[in-house]
């Protein structure tokens, strides 16, 4: 059969009818980017959601907090040692937390110490009516009081040393402000005689040595404090009247020194009010909110400042090992054959240096700062998982279509390194550069709290150092240990979930699978 047996009149063709027929439309919504579409599925976990709130928060503390705060690392008063955190807000409302209290369990002689400075300063250092136990111990039985204590207001009456020009500027604030910063001073020759009271500025009543050369106190008949204050001899500069038991008596309230001092009695709150308002410095009152560590810092000025640093760190060696890292990578996975083989000898060299014999080296032969040697460390070792990473990559896309056309129409290599190749495993990169950051932290947290890297400088501090201070009173003043580690676990727990869901989001296997 031929072909022209086949052909067919053009009369026989109609047009179709287009009416409902066609069920094309044209797409209304904008193209998605590779970066949007990871967006859209990361804002989609929840849990990645929330750590990268937290993450926030914290990057927000370690910045804002020293920056508000009128503490800085180097303040210190070792009077206010120990003292535990102090809300000022559950303190005006009168709920027994976070008050600055903490439990007690002492024997009666030191129940009546902490008495007595309550009663000499009028301020409520026996926060609660105390319980009375009895405990037996090889046949000897002993009363225990059980109470709560304010420890800002327990530290009370405390010795000073000033020149006369001081003494007299201090004697014109209190007369100016209406307060009673000094107090009498206490006869020398009636001070306790035991070796650990003797410069116990609070015990201004009579006692005497009892059993085990300790100080006992001696009551009058009604069972009160009988006061040692130094009756006026005309020695002191400034005398005033003082009522005791309805008795009006003229007391000293100095003590004469070599050259031109005085030793005097304070009311140490009020006077930690005096110097801080003569310094200017913003402080108007003994009040911290995560407490003091043991030298009488301020935890919560110490933990972000120690923070900020670790963040600041974190990112300058996450960002540099990304640069170093990817450029060597791509030249390594790219080019391959030889110069991959030259190259990745180098990089397996480096990666089997311990990064401990590193920084160990470099802090005893570098004489530089601590700072500096924990960078080296951290880039020295760390850029080398990066470039693996990369190369890694570039094996895996360097042979795909698209890439084979660019280099067909004459493409350079670079353009087809960074143009082509790099976006698609810019990706894992970043998950990996974000994951970076939580590890620094946690290895210079470790460094610092082993005592490796010292950072403790009058500037300076870090939350290892934090954690290793605290973790000596971790059964008598656990909250100069709690905050660091609730920092460091948030930290931690929180940047592991962001990572996850990093990664998930810029896995684009994973596309349609969020559910």
């Amino acid at each position: 059969m031929k072909a022209q047996d086949y052909k067919i009149s053009s009369e026989k063709f109609t047009f179709r009818a287009t009416e409902g027929g066609l069920h094309d439309t044209k797409l209304e919504t904008k193209p998605v980017t590779y970066f949007r579409d990871a967006l859209n599925r990361f804002a989609r976990n929840k849990g990645s959601i929330l750590a990268f709130g937290i993450i926030m928060m914290l990057v927000l503390f370690a910045v804002v907090t020293p920056i508000l705060s009128p503490y800085t690392v180097e303040y210190h008063d070792t009077y206010y040692r120990f003292l535990q955190p102090r809300n000022e807000l559950f303190v005006k409302l009168g709920i027994p937390f976070w008050d600055g209290g903490t439990f007690k369990e002492v024997n009666k002689l030191s129940y009546d110490m902490y008495r007595a400075i309550q009663i000499e300063t009028g301020r409520q250092v026996i926060m609660d009516e105390p319980e009375i136990v009895t405990e037996t111990y090889m046949g000897k039985t002993k009363e225990l009081y059980q109470f709560r204590l304010d420890t800002y207001h327990a530290v009370g009456v405390q010795y000073v040393t000033l020149s006369t020009k001081e003494y007299q500027a201090l004697q014109q604030y209190q007369d100016e402000k209406q307060v009673q910063v000094i107090y009498p001073i206490t006869d020398p020759k009636l001070r306790p005689k035991a070796e650990q009271d003797e410069n116990n500025a609070n015990i201004w009543y009579r006692t005497k040595l009892g059993g085990g050369r300790k100080t006992e106190i001696v009551y009058d008949k009604e069972g009160n404090f009988v006061p040692i204050y130094q009756a006026n001899d005309g020695t002191d500069l400034y005398t005033s009247t003082m009522f005791w038991e309805g008795e009006e008596k003229l007391y000293n309230y100095a003590q004469k020194m070599d050259g031109d001092l005085w030793k005097i009695r304070v009311d140490y709150r009020e006077y930690y009010v005096y110097t801080h308002y003569v310094a200017g410095d913003g402080i108007t009152e003994p009040s911290f909110l995560l407490g003091t560590t043991d030298a009488g810092k301020d935890i919560l000025t110490c933990l972000s400042s120690g923070a900020r640093f670790s963040f600041i760190l974190a990112m300058i060696v996450a960002t540099v090992n990304l640069t170093v890292g990817a450029i060597y990578g791509a030249i390594e996975g790219y080019y391959g054959g030889r110069i991959d083989i030259v190259m990745e000898r180098f990089v397996e060299l480096l990666s089997s240096i311990p990064f401990m014999i590193v920084i160990t080296l470099l802090k005893y032969h570098l004489k530089v700062d601590h700072i500096i040697v924990l960078f080296i460390s951290f880039f020295l070792t760390g850029w080398t998982g990066m470039a693996a990473r990369t190369r890694m990559q570039f094996y895996r896309f360097k042979n795909q279509e698209y890439v084979l056309v660019a280099r067909t129409l004459g493409a350079r290599d670079r353009r087809i390194m960074f143009k082509h190749i790099f976006p698609n495993a810019i990706g894992t990169l970043i998950t990996s550069s974000v994951l970076v950051i939580p590890s620094v932290i946690f290895s210079e947290t470790s460094l610092t709290y082993l005592g490796i890297i010292d950072l403790n400088t009058g500037s300076m501090t870090s939350v290892g150092t934090l954690l290793a201070k605290g973790q000596t009173y971790l059964f008598t003043y656990p909250h100069i240990i709690l905050f660091p580690a609730i920092f460091i676990s948030l930290l931690m727990l929180s940047f592991n979930l962001f990572g996850n869901g990093l990664r998930d989001a810029f896995n684009p296997s994973l596309r349609g699978n969020e559910e």
